[in-house]
């Protein structure tokens, strides 16, 4: 027995080692700064590393818009959106299998209760000195009641690096499902700016066959009077249907937009309406961080780097392939031939024992693995950076995009009123018997253009803005991934994945 104790714990010595590469993060290419100048208002030295008291939006950053019925959508989304929920399922699953592969560490034991009757031939008992002689067979029954115990001691680390491996794993599970809340939070709020969008190009499209009424009610009225020829009466009512045709037509768009919206929410298309209101909002500003704080504020490079570390881990894994493993089983209880002494003292018994295996030949499978484990890191790096510098050019393109449409929108200011200008001398001098209303339906279908473009622009600008905080992580960080004792423990994965755990 003494024996039987010393060796478990000498091998508890060894467990200290465990083969592998021991994991460090990948370098990846990081420049000191953005290409793109600051957005109007900032200055590039107002890019700054990122501090927890920074004014910028953290978790519900659509509240920057100032829209409180964007904010109650945007709460659905928490709680009803099917891929968010498909996400946390998969997160959940993910610290299961963690906690799976932590249980490897521990002893396995099992226990059992066994009957078992025998019946031996006559012939057998008569040879037999035990049976006296007789000639006659002999029925016994044993009674069993046995604990088994089977336990692996990780003397090279393949336990160790397997649960490694499935910790982060289960962190980029966590990193995966805020990168889906992130975007899917920010799709609602492009589909629904789009949406308002579409309303004030309605709405503006409705006052212009207004207009066009009354014109075209104004050029009968000057036909019946001989004042002018029927072809500006045709003239005019062709500008008024050409116009109700594309006021029409922006409901499709509309109607899509508002079904995507019901299903961001959880809910049947029939079940949301959404009322119709012009966009009345215009671009907040938005604090930017220096662009080293981009990897640590972006989900879904979060999610590239912990696939590195569990790629890592299980080289370490297939490593330990070529170490034998190092066994210890016991097993004690109780036997008896009858039922009523088998707990008895002079009934027990036991046995214990350590084993060491070692895989002799494989023909190179074992090799092999490796190759396969080392092919999956390099796998994992390359998309690891090819993450990096995916969300620098997303960062790049919405910094270029609220520049330019800023300053596209300027221009188109001075086209619109150019516009208006032209329409109004356009209508004065039909008025006045100067021209014929085909110059009119010219400048009416440029000033009609220019200031459909003028509320694409505000539509486009409100987008980019959407875009370019979802580029900056929406104000997550990866400090907030669950330590790998919330992921090993049995707290809820939503809190754990969401924000910081006080397990950690």
């Amino acid at each position: 027995m003494r024996t039987g104790a010393i060796v478990p714990a000498g091998l508890l010595v060894l467990c200290g080692c465990a083969v592998g590469p021991n994991y460090a993060r990948p370098s990846a290419p990081v420049p000191p700064a953005f290409k793109e100048p600051p957005p109007p208002g900032q200055r590039p030295e107002d890019w700054k590393a990122a501090e927890p008291g920074d004014h910028a939006a953290r978790g519900k950053w659509w509240e920057i818009f100032g829209d409180p019925d964007l904010d109650a959508l945007e709460q659905q989304v928490e709680e009803a959106n099917q891929d968010l929920a498909r996400a946390e399922a998969a997160y959940r699953a993910a610290r299961a299998v963690a906690r799976g592969a932590r249980a490897d560490l521990f002893p396995t034991v099992t226990g059992s209760v066994a009957v078992t009757r025998a019946h031996g031939s006559g012939r057998a008992s008569a040879a037999s000195p035990a049976s006296g002689g007789t000639g006659q067979s002999a029925t016994t029954t044993v009674y069993q009641v046995p604990f088994d115990l089977s336990w692996e001691a990780d003397v090279f680390g393949r336990i160790r690096r397997n649960l490694e491996a499935n910790v982060a794993g289960a962190q980029a599970s966590a990193a995966d499902l805020e990168a889906v809340r992130l975007s899917l939070h920010a799709e609602l709020a492009a589909d629904w700016f789009q949406l308002h969008g579409l309303d004030a190009e309605k709405q503006l499209l409705d006052t212009e066959v207004a207009g066009d009424t009354r014109a075209l009610q104004l050029t009968r009225n000057r036909h019946d009077q001989g004042v002018v020829s029927g072809v500006d009466v045709a003239q005019a009512e062709t500008q008024l249907e050409t116009t109700r045709v594309q006021a029409t037509d922006a409901q499709i768009a509309r109607a899509q937009l508002e079904h995507a919206i019901a299903i961001l929410v959880g809910q049947p298309p029939a079940g949301l309406s959404i009322p119709p209101a012009p966009i009345g909002h215009t671009p907040p500003a938005i604090p930017l961080e220096l662009p080293s704080e981009l990897l640590e504020r972006r989900p879904d490079v979060a999610a590239a780097e912990r696939q590195v570390a569990a790629a890592n881990a299980q080289v370490g894994v297939a490593t330990a392939a070529f170490f034998p493993r190092f066994l210890l089983s016991a097993s004690a209880g109780f036997q008896s031939g009858t039922l009523a002494g088998l707990f008895s003292l002079p009934n027990r018994f036991w046995s214990i024992g350590p084993s060491i295996v070692e895989t002799l030949f494989t023909g190179g499978k074992r090799r092999a693995a490796v190759e396969q484990a080392r092919a999956s890191y390099d796998v994992a790096v390359a998309e690891y950076r090819q993450g990096v510098l995916g969300a620098f050019q997303e960062v790049e393109d919405g910094l270029a995009a609220t520049r330019i449409l800023a300053e596209e929108a300027d221009q188109e200011a001075v086209a619109v009123a150019a516009a208006e200008r032209l329409l109004a001398l356009a209508r004065n001098r039909y008025q006045g018997g100067i021209t014929t209303y085909l110059e009119v339906v010219t400048a009416q279908n440029a000033a009609l253009a220019n200031e459909r473009a003028a509320v694409d622009l505000l539509t486009r600008r409100m987008t980019a803005s959407v875009g370019l905080v979802k580029a900056l992580g929406g104000g997550w960080d990866a400090s907030t991934l669950p330590a790998p004792g919330a992921v090993l423990s049995r707290g809820g994965a939503r809190t754990a994945a969401h924000g910081p755990d006080d397990e950690r």
